[in-house]
């Protein structure tokens, strides 16, 4: 069993999908538990309860937005507060939507960059100094194989998760003699709130997974796990690295 007790865990867009898998499985583990939130104070407020009631160690819900960096600064200090430390962030918050890049406004692009790509910046900012002073820390982003292969309609998407990529590369050289791994992991499809009008197109679906070596689409947790293994200790040696979990789907590395 991995055993993150002590650990000070930050998950950005931890209220539902694949960061609140994320950050039930580290809640799990035993590691202290922040998570971020934007809409819904009270969802956030029910799920770190439902959390509390699986573990003692300790859960906040706090609500930022990872896209302001007066945001991002406030949050880390709120947590270096209460716990004097940042062990683990991930980086899992962030927008899809779709543009064909003839018709597209600079408000959709600008929008999906400060969401996805620069937010990353603004945290990375904030925390590595934090880890630097511990001489740890992991660094995992929720990419995506859209990052790799690149997406039609989705230009601005693809772009965003293509600079996740080459950030975690940079930063693993960067932080890698401070004792701070970064690393990412690149899913497929999966099966969140953020996807659920897309696959009500039941052939669209089915298609999706006919085409996948597997079958199916995952679930969130099925995303998850492999997060919570570059967190722990497993994954010591592994830094830099783009992590896909996609069924096969997409077979680059």
């Amino acid at each position: 069993m991995i055993n993150l007790s002590g650990k000070v865990a930050l998950v950005t867009g931890g209220s539902r999908g694949i960061g609140r898998a994320i950050a039930q499985l580290f809640y799990d583990a035993g590691a202290n538990v922040v998570f971020t939130y934007i809409t819904s104070k009270n969802e956030a407020t029910k799920i770190a309860e439902k959390l509390r009631q699986t573990s003692t160690s300790e859960v906040l819900a706090i609500r930022a937005d990872c896209a302001n960096k007066e945001d991002v600064r406030s949050l880390v200090q709120s947590i270096v507060e209460r716990f004097d430390a940042i062990d683990i962030l991930v980086h899992n918050a962030g927008i899809w939507t779709e543009g064909a890049i003839d018709a597209m406004e600079d408000e959709t692009w600008h929008d999906t960059m400060q969401t996805n790509l620069n937010s990353a910046f603004y945290l990375c900012r904030e925390i590595t100094p934090i880890m630097k002073k511990q001489k740890s820390g992991r660094i995992i982003f929720i990419s995506s194989t859209a990052g790799q292969r690149g997406e039609a309609y989705h230009s601005h998407y693809a772009a965003s998760k293509g600079g996740i990529i080459s950030l975690t590369k940079s930063l693993a050289d960067e932080l890698g003699p401070f004792g701070i791994r970064t690393n990412c992991v690149a899913p497929g499809w999966v099966r969140t709130g953020m996807t659920e009008e897309v696959f009500s197109d039941v052939a669209f679906l089915q298609n999706i997974e006919q085409n996948n070596p597997l079958r199916y689409i995952p679930q969130p947790e099925e995303i998850a796990g492999p997060v919570l293994f570059l967190a722990s200790d497993l994954a010591l040696y592994i830094n830099g690295e783009v992590l896909n979990v996609n069924g096969g789907s997409v077979l680059c590395g």
